[in-house]
């Protein structure tokens, strides 16, 4: 049996009328630049997240660099954030001229601990910038207590955690703004790039409105240097037509891992593995499905051995990349993610993934750790 780690061919297979009927409607209409299907798809977006404001981008990175200036993040101004995630969260608070400032993660979510936040904040400090990792939601309580305490913008990076929740309430709406990426692979993906800033925050709003298109309230008025950063007519056609099933895949997605944790517990029980672990007050989403191994290598190896795809994410912490080197980082300045960083492996997860396919790939590990003991 084969199984890859991702397979978008099967959700476009159950769509593709509708994919092929809303990609040729646009474009036999001419139209193709922050048309109609984008203010529909921020309108109906905002809806779903239960904001007020939309703003749709060329990218999740994008949406990052322009929130963050958005919320008036300066030259030379600190930003917190997690060392594990992808380059994209740090890159957008350099790219503004920030301070990237990294405070280490709990070993239970992988996401940033609050309570690391807070011993790293000081006097430059202007805002958080938080990652809910592999679909599962922050300690937003705790984080957003911290950003009333010491008079911090909130940015949530919800690049994999569209449709998560917090105690009831999606994420992306209990900070200054949300950010989302449609890469393909993410929960709700396009064709290609895409991105989406939410607020309930007016200015915010405008700001980032103008950002989007070189800084431009209207046509050849510039009020500040901004970017060429919109979102396009096809992939907002393609995202309106895929938001309709988010829910539907999000509960597979939870179905799914739910599965997994059944079969392997055992694994887990006899300390081979470490599988994730949903939060109190939290709705996850499993964007991935990853578990902590000791013999990641190896495992992976075995695996692919028999026709099972594995992949691992930030397998380098971002205080140890070469790009960093001038922060002053060194090994074991943050344990949590360097342990993570070592062990965790991605395993096939998508919607559409069989229940069959999860028990051949739970025999498969069954087969690998009974060669272990």
């Amino acid at each position: 049996m084969k199984i890859p780690v991702f397979d978008l061919t099967r959700q476009f297979q159950e769509i593709k009328g509708e994919i092929d009927k809303s990609v040729k409607k646009v474009l036999s209409s001419g139209f193709y630049i922050l048309g109609k299907n984008v203010s529909d798809f921020e309108e109906e977006f905002a809806k779903y997240c239960g904001a007020k404001y939309a703003i749709g981008v060329a990218s999740g990175t994008d949406a990052l660099k322009i929130a963050l200036r958005a919320c008036g993040i300066k030259e030379g101004e600190e930003v917190i954030t997690t060392p594990f995630t992808f380059v994209a969260t740090s890159e957008a608070i350099h790219n503004i001229g920030a301070k990237i400032v990294f405070a280490d993660i709990d070993l239970d979510s992988y996401n940033i601990d609050p309570q690391e936040i807070e011993k790293k904040i000081t006097k430059k400090t202007k805002a958080i910038l938080c990652v809910h990792l592999h679909g599962q939601p922050c300690n937003m309580q705790a984080i957003a207590k911290l950003t009333r305490k010491y008079n911090l913008k909130l940015i949530e990076d919800c690049a994999q955690a569209t449709g998560a929740e917090y105690k009831g309430k999606k994420v992306g709406t209990f900070g200054d703004t949300g950010c989302f990426s449609f890469y393909p692979t993410k929960n709700l993906g396009t064709y290609g790039d895409g991105g989406m800033i939410i607020t309930n925050n007016r200015q915010i709003a405008q700001k980032a409105k103008m950002l989007r298109v070189h800084g431009s309230r209207s046509k050849y008025e510039h009020l500040m240097h901004g970017y060429n950063s919109r979102l396009d007519e096809l992939q907002a056609a393609i995202l309106r037509t895929k938001l309709k099933y988010l829910d539907k895949w999000n509960e597979a997605r939870r179905k799914n891992a739910a599965y997994y944790n059944k079969r392997l517990s055992i694994w887990e029980e006899k300390g081979f593995i470490i599988r994730p672990k949903e939060q109190k007050n939290t709705k996850h989403v499993y964007h991935l499905y990853t578990l902590r191994v000791k013999k990641r290598a190896p495992l992976m190896e075995f695996l692919k051995s028999r026709g099972i795809g594995t992949s691992f994410h930030y397998p380098i912490s971002l205080h140890l990349q070469k790009v960093y080197k001038e922060l002053g980082y060194r090994c074991g300045d943050f344990p949590k993610t360097e342990i993570t960083a070592g062990e965790t492996v991605t395993f096939p997860f998508y919607p559409e993934l069989k229940k069959k396919e999860i028990d051949y790939i739970a025999g498969a590990l069954c087969q690998f750790f009974e060669r272990q003991k």
